[in-house]
């Protein structure tokens, strides 16, 4: 399998798109940019769902659903929000067979029409804040689409939320874009930087934008998760106040926030091998295969319960497998876990039984050197300590990638080299047009402003006029 797998370095888009069908994560819809997601896809999708999920809960976010059809008249309301989607809208104008009296939009967010719902809410001080988050899909009328990625039609998380005050919607700006840090290291291995989007990037509607930025084993970045701090803007155009202590009527201040299958691309980009997927183990769909091994059909009966008896051990423990296909050899088997990026695979033979050990293989590092026989008696222990090392292995591995191709520049000709080959970090203090241009010429963009101001302030790289402000400079997807 993994032999007709084109080398990353060969053509890392490629290589991209032939991961995803062969290691069964999705395929190709009859609807131009629309994906099917497969079941082993859709379980990682579960997997990152079920993290993401139990981190909102933990900070008092309850899950809701919103209608996907939205009235055009409400996107109208807030001019720069509709100005940026209007591209990018799909839109219903018959039903029933019949005209509708008015079109409705199929859902590219949900800002207004929980907004609309918002307004009906709230009516008091003591109804905030509104903590909601829902789990939808939505589309986006997109020209190149791509996998996971970009695609017409994808799953998401949109969380909304009203508070009373600016400061208190800023704090949940700025934890939810922490919680999508935490989850991006501790749970897929990911480094990522965040960030405030430039005026240019930011979110339609928005008053401000921050992001999670992860750069991928090209060096491209992937926008993994953005949190928007909306002030006022949706609050006034969808009417949303409350009565405040003083019994006056307030505009609340509101926040969204969101993270898409895109993560799943992400995790493919950022650890995939030549060999095919390598998935981090707190959210691989499987984290243990068992693969026995046999050569004449007398040892198959023990192999096979003895490999059922370590399947039992670890159930409960971890997500494990045993693989009890027919006519398939090891080998076979080998390369076929390998391309889906099980993190263990535990090799059992005639042999292993009389020593009383297994053999345990690493996806993080192929052939023998991720090898390491263990006793039995040492089983569920090793298996768990193992996972997380390879966990750790997989986070370093991807911060050294990205530190390593990571540049600080002075000089706008270095900048342009700098973004052939990774980031590059600049000071920076131009204008939307300043960045239209530089994107231009080097088909980079600003990732993200850094929230530390620069320890030497200077000269901005492109500009010239002094700053302090630190940014991130990328090709992205």
């Amino acid at each position: 399998m993994a032999e007709f797998l084109t080398p990353q370095h060969e053509d890392f888009s490629k290589w991209y798109n032939e991961i995803v069908l062969k290691a069964d994560l999705a395929d190709y819809s009859p609807v131009r940019g629309c994906m099917v997601i497969k079941p082993y896809g859709y379980t990682l999708w579960e997997r990152i769902r079920e993290e993401l999920d139990r981190r909102f809960k933990a900070t008092g976010h309850v899950n809701a659903y919103f209608p996907l059809f939205i009235p055009q008249s409400f996107l109208s309301k807030e001019a720069e929000h509709v100005e940026g989607f209007a591209p990018e809208l799909a839109v219903v104008t018959h039903g029933g067979g019949k005209k509708l009296d008015e079109p409705l939009v199929v859902r590219p967010t949900s800002e207004t029409i929980i907004g609309h719902m918002y307004a009906k809410w709230i009516q008091s001080y003591r109804d905030l804040p509104v903590l909601i988050n829902q789990w939808a899909n939505v589309v986006r009328w997109e020209m190149r689409t791509r996998l996971f990625l970009r695609t017409t039609e994808f799953l998401w998380q949109e969380g909304h939320t009203a508070h009373a005050t600016s400061d208190e919607a800023m704090e949940e700006t700025m934890r939810m874009l922490n919680v999508y840090t935490d989850f991006a290291v501790n749970e897929g291995a990911l480094p990522v930087i965040p960030g405030r989007k430039s005026e240019k990037e930011k979110f339609a509607g928005a008053v401000a934008t921050y992001t999670i930025e992860a750069m991928m084993k090209d060096t491209k970045a992937l926008q993994a998760g953005t949190s928007h701090y909306l002030g006022q803007n949706f609050a006034k155009a969808f009417d949303i106040q409350y009565l405040d202590e003083n019994n006056e009527l307030q505009y609340v201040w509101t926040t969204s926030w969101g993270v898409s299958t895109r993560m799943v691309g992400a995790i493919v980009m950022a650890h995939g091998d030549d060999h095919g997927l390598v998935l981090p183990p707190r959210l691989a769909p499987i984290q243990v295969v068992i693969v026995p091994i046999w050569r004449k059909n007398k040892e198959k009966a023990a192999v096979l319960a003895a490999a059922r008896n370590i399947e039992a051990r670890l159930r409960g423990l971890v997500r494990v497998k045993l693989d009890e296909r027919e006519g398939l050899s090891p080998g076979w088997k080998f390369n076929d876990w390998e391309m889906r990026g099980v993190p263990l695979r535990v090799e059992l033979g005639p042999r292993d039984i009389e020593r009383e050990q297994v053999m345990i293989a690493r996806r993080d590092i192929p052939g023998r050197e991720g090898k390491v026989s263990v006793p039995l008696t040492a089983l569920e222990t090793t298996v768990q300590t193992l996972l997380d090392t390879v966990h750790q292995a997989l986070y370093q591995k991807a911060l050294d990638f990205r530190e390593s191709h990571t540049y600080d520049v002075k000089t706008y000709d270095e900048l342009k080299e700098a973004v052939q080959h990774g980031f590059a970090r600049v000071l920076w203090a131009g204008d939307g047009e300043d960045e239209e241009a530089v994107k231009a010429e080097t088909k980079a963009t600003l990732r993200c402003l850094l929230a530390e101001p620069a320890e030497t302030p200077g000269k901005c790289v492109y500009t010239g006029r002094p700053t302090d402000q630190v940014a991130i400079f990328a090709r992205a997807y």
